[in-house]
């Protein structure tokens, strides 16, 4: 009953290392690397990994099933380049797969550091993802961005060990990744039917601050809890600005 380990990359090698030591109890781990211009590849061969490359970027959800489809085991694990496994967490993986009990897919919780701090709050935890699952039967959706495992039919069950995130290391990458998602989420947007307005995406950057400072109580995460609101925010604005200037790109004639 082997366990694969799907990656997809591109310019990782400032983490990647760390994520692929995390996960050396598995029988196989695949790296789809999108092209990158750094020692990702190098570092991933180092560790054993068995590398492929794809490079015409269609979106999140195909890499992904571009990395599932070269993955043999029978059960996959499908973490991302900045994730890694904790020795407990390995432990419970193994665990489980030696007695699934029927299950053919696992939740398991994720912890994210936010500029160097875990957040516990504004939607940061426990938030669990499907990451683990039986090969058999199993794809993503084919979204750009946001994409979601869709496993075979049966029980799900939820891992007690987290998945350790480390998302953004500095402001720096908090601003990059903005700008990337909010364009292929508004690309994503439009192709299916979304139009916005400008104050529309002003109404939708003032909720998603208000969701994750309030609601989600992103308030009790003190500074840190602060600016995951405010960039929370501000992915939005992009994201729906984006849309609304694609909105007026087509209507001009634009390309």
């Amino acid at each position: 009953m082997r366990l694969s380990v799907i990656i997809i990359a591109r310019d990782e090698a400032a983490d990647i290392g760390a994520t692929l030591a995390s996960v050396a109890f598995a029988d196989e781990v695949v790296v789809l690397d999108g092209g990158s211009s750094d020692d990702t590849v190098a570092i991933a061969r180092a560790h054993g990994a068995r590398v492929g490359h794809a490079t015409d970027w269609q979106g999140f959800g195909v890499q992904k099933n571009r990395a599932l489809a070269l993955a043999q085991g029978d059960y996959v694990l499908s973490i991302d380049a900045d994730e890694t496994v904790s020795p407990a967490l390995a432990n419970e993986i193994q665990a489980v797969l030696a007695q699934p009990q029927g299950h053919v897919a696992w939740r398991l919780p994720r912890a994210s550091s936010y500029c160097g701090k875990v957040l516990r709050h504004g939607g940061w935890w426990p938030d669990h993802v499907l990451r683990l699952f039986r090969r058999e039967g199993a794809r993503f959706s084919d979204d750009r961005v946001h994409e979601r495992l869709i496993p075979p039919p049966g029980p799900q069950g939820t891992l007690q060990h987290a998945l350790a995130h480390r998302t953004y290391a500095s402001l720096e990458e908090v601003l990059d990744k903005i700008d990337r998602y909010s364009s292929e989420g508004a690309a994503q947007a439009y192709a299916r039917g979304r139009r916005t307005t400008i104050a529309g995406a002003a109404g939708h950057a003032a909720w998603a601050f208000f969701r994750t400072w309030l609601l989600r109580g992103s308030i009790l995460d003190g500074a840190h809890g602060l600016m995951l609101a405010v960039s929370n925010a501000e992915a939005t604005w992009y994201r729906y600005a984006k849309l609304w200037l694609l909105q007026q790109q087509r209507r001009d004639g634009t390309p």
